[in-house]
């Protein structure tokens, strides 16, 4: 659809910066950081040592490959505050994830990293075509899950009137919207779909809505799940992200001129594609998994911190810095089934090019002998009034394309509209993996 909201608004002076401008700055961050990193925190000390590596060896960007990466298993292995570079009484905020795969991984904020952090939200903001003066709905979660507190400090440091909403209670979010007219809403993609849902269950159309721009990020998204919130909602669909370890919301942003991926702010990010096999760096454009290191970060400096997302690094359009590309998967999240690689945004797409299919799915994998299978669970439209032989027909459809283009044999179940849990807070779980470990 046409950006509502095309004017760039008031940049930051470095957001038009020269390359070279913007490289000496990274250089002179990068030393700082490493140094920071080395001085105050025993893992990064103990790593560098081994590696060979001490922070005066980087005189180039491209001296960065030598240093050692990062991982998450190192914040638990340190938990709960072992990766931080200040006194515990400089921190002044304390995130954290939900552990639910081990302890959880704990992040700190001093407050220059709170600071920094709103400038940069705010600028994302702005990137989306937010303006001071407007309203934002905010329904990510808050709490320790950095989504909430993240965008409501920078909406508020970017000059709007926030509506803390938070998840959940979708019919109440519903309301509010209708009543208080926001002009953005800021939350994951998946559950604005259970919005947009929740519009039409209650007589309503999104797309006579107020709000005009929806900035999504906290899950992969496609192509696909943008232009079905968008024709559904009437807004522009903009993609942030970030992730806790790195700073939260905010890491990189779409420009709503353009929506080609997410600018990453490199005044304070440096960003690197490696092959997650070998760890070999990788030239701009090339897909592999994601590398950040932190370039201002007094609390928790994150060096060569692997994601785990796969992505590319893309050439700067309507801004200075260069871009990402969609998050294709996850090199840990990937599933092989017989042999063939699959990430469940691939389903996604598929799924979404039906238009008789909501767009809600899941994924049942489980093991039958040396056999992995796959189930994948749709759902019709609201409303829909199929028989049973258009659910066959939608089910066989559904599974000759994930065969032609993925390359696996899947049992299809379409069912009934709202079959499929809602997740109001957070991420939506999208694969049920039943499979023996």
């Amino acid at each position: 659809m046409t950006a509502t909201r095309s004017a760039p608004g008031q940049l930051d002076p470095i957001e038009t910066a020269s390359r070279d401008e913007i490289q000496a700055l990274q250089l002179q961050r990068l030393r700082w950081s490493l140094q920071h990193a080395y001085d105050n925190v025993a893992h990064y000390r103990k790593s560098f040592d081994e590696k060979g590596v001490h922070p005066s060896d980087l005189k180039t960007l491209a001296d960065l490959s030598k240093f050692p990466f990062t991982y998450k298993k190192d914040l638990r292995d340190n938990y709960p505050f072992g990766m931080f570079a200040v006194p515990r009484n400089q921190v002044m905020r304390v995130h954290a994830s939900s552990g639910t795969t081990g302890k959880p991984t704990v992040v700190g904020y001093t407050a220059q990293d709170i600071d920094n952090w709103a400038n940069l939200v705010a600028r994302s903001i702005r990137a989306a075509g937010g303006r001071p003066g407007d309203m934002i709905h905010i329904a990510y979660g808050y709490g320790l899950f950095t989504g909430g507190l993240g965008a409501h400090y920078g909406a508020e440091r970017a000059g709007c009137t926030v509506v803390p909403m938070s998840g959940g209670q979708t019919e109440k979010q519903v309301q509010l919207i209708q009543d208080f007219k926001p002009d953005l809403i800021m939350v994951t993609p998946s559950y604005m779909q259970v919005i947009i849902e929740e519009f039409r269950r209650q007589g309503l159309d999104a797309r006579d809505s107020s709000i005009k721009v929806g900035i999504f990020g906290a899950e992969p998204w496609t192509e696909a799940m943008r232009h079905d919130i968008e024709s559904k909602a009437g807004i522009d669909a903009v993609d942030i992200y970030g992730l806790s370890e790195i700073m939260g919301p905010g890491v990189a942003c779409e420009c709503v001129e353009s929506k080609d991926g997410p600018v990453i702010w490199e005044d304070h990010f440096y960003p690197e594609i490696i092959d997650p096999e070998t760890g070999e760096v990788l030239p701009d454009g090339s897909e592999g998994e994601l590398v950040f290191t932190s370039l201002s970060k007094e609390a928790l400096p994150m060096i060569r911190y692997r994601t785990r997302d796969l992505t590319r690094l893309l050439p700067p359009t309507s801004r200075s810095f260069r871009r990402m590309g969609k998050i294709v998967g996850r090199s840990d999240d990937m599933l092989i089934i017989r042999g063939v690689n699959m990430f469940p945004t691939q389903i996604e797409e598929i799924v979404l090019q039906h238009q008789q299919l909501s767009g809600q799915y899941q994924l049942n994998v489980t093991r039958d002998g040396n056999l992995d299978k796959v189930t994948v669970r749709c759902e019709l439209q609201a409303g829909a009034n199929s028989t049973f032989e258009d659910v066959k027909a939608i089910s066989d459809w559904l599974q000759h394309r994930i065969k032609t283009l993925v390359g696996i044999t899947t049992k299809v179940d379409v069912l009934e509209f709202g079959t499929i849990e809602r997740t109001p807070v957070g991420k939506a779980r999208r694969v049920i993996d039943q499979r023996p470990r």
